[in-house]
């Protein structure tokens, strides 16, 4: 075990274990400090290890400059709190420190989950490399995310996370403004959608807590399939809960699909074994109870979400080509291009929703 004098990036040592031993009574110092997801553009995941052996979960916000109101770990761990008691599989918020001082920025401590994270077709093979734990490890992330748009947010008391209404329109505005913070290019394609997007808002909506990234690579899993832990939570909301259908449609790739590559990494769904979107789609109908009827709309959910990865992937490229993710191997051209993609993608989408919705 370290001694505590040591800097890890991102975490002042010392000052945390100080941390611990007044908040985190369960864990006996001296503490080790291992990062399992770190560097890049995402939160950094600490595995805090005790004398003893057991081990906790430290997560805080990425290192260096993001924008107003990303990487929020203390309104994360106020979600997963409330989602403590409900069918949900989510780690337990152990401590919240909301003091920058300690080591720069706020972190969350929660108890350690064992399982995997399958983000990559490869991750797939090796951790599921059974047909049938394939099947049933779709079935159950469907299931969660039926168990997520079931949970009563009133009840939970998280009917304040954000507003309500007009969920779609509240999304556009706020990432028009994030585009206008991070654009490299002029891309009129990307206003000219949203704009699309916003006229043609379906009618029916389902309004319930929204996860806002629901994938594969936002869930741990079970080496049998089983879905332990949903993480991710620091932009989830209150609002129409078919946008995170839209976001598990545009991630659930498979290998027959002509799709061009817009993510960092290839879609775990690429490996074979997986059923197809409308059985994925059959399942969560089935799970909610909600009439077929109300997804109906999915294509326009399907393009929003392209249209959201779009303008997030345009903040990747600005990052990288800034030098804030240097150190970072990565493809320029593709991280050019893709935002194009993205955005032929979510025109595809709409295309198919204006098509259906003016034949209905």
């Amino acid at each position: 075990m370290p001694d505590g004098s040591r800097e890890t990036p991102g975490l002042a040592v010392r000052a945390v274990q100080e941390w611990f031993g007044e908040h985190v009574p369960a864990a006996a110092g001296p503490l080790r400090f291992d990062v399992v997801v770190g560097g890049g553009h995402s939160n950094i995941i600490y595995r805090v290890t005790d004398s003893g052996g057991r081990s906790f979960a430290l997560r805080r916000p990425p290192l260096g400059a993001h924008p107003p109101g990303a990487h929020d770990v203390i309104r994360e761990a106020r979600v997963l709190s409330a989602l403590g008691p409900s069918a949900v599989p989510v780690p337990r918020v152990l401590a919240v420190c909301d003091d920058a001082e300690i080591t720069g920025a706020p972190f969350v401590v929660m108890t350690w989950v064992d399982g995997h994270v399958v983000a990559t077709p490869g991750d797939v093979e090796r951790i599921l490399p059974d047909p049938s734990t394939r099947q049933r490890a779709a079935w159950e992330l469907v299931d969660a995310l039926a168990d997520l748009h079931g949970v009563d947010v009133t009840a939970v008391g998280l009917g304040d996370l954000s507003p309500r209404g007009d969920f779609i329109a509240r999304a556009l505005r706020g990432w028009l403004r994030v585009w206008d913070r991070v654009r490299t290019r002029d891309l009129p394609v990307v206003t000219e959608l949203a704009d699309r997007l916003g006229r043609s808002r379906p009618q029916r909506s389902r309004t319930g807590l929204v996860h806002t990234d629901f994938r594969f690579g936002n869930v741990m899993l079970g080496s049998d399939g089983r879905v332990v832990a949903v993480l991710d939570w620091e932009l989830a909301s209150v609002g129409d809960v078919l946008a995170d259908i839209g976001v598990l449609l545009n991630s659930w790739e498979l290998p027959a699909d002509a799709t061009p590559p817009v993510w960092m990494q290839t879609p775990p769904t690429r490996a074979a074994g997986f059923p197809d979107r409308t059985a994925i789609i059959d399942r969560y109908a089935e799970r909610t109870g909600f009439d077929l009827a109300d997804l109906a709309d999915v294509a326009y959910y399907r393009a929003f979400a392209y249209w959201r990865m779009a303008v997030i992937a345009e903040g990747v490229k600005r990052r990288y080509e800034s030098a804030s993710l240097a150190g970072s191997p990565v493809d320029f051209a593709h991280l050019d291009r893709r935002v194009i993609d993205l955005t032929e993608l979510a025109d595809l989408q709409l295309r198919a929703f204006t098509l259906r919705a003016s034949t209905a």
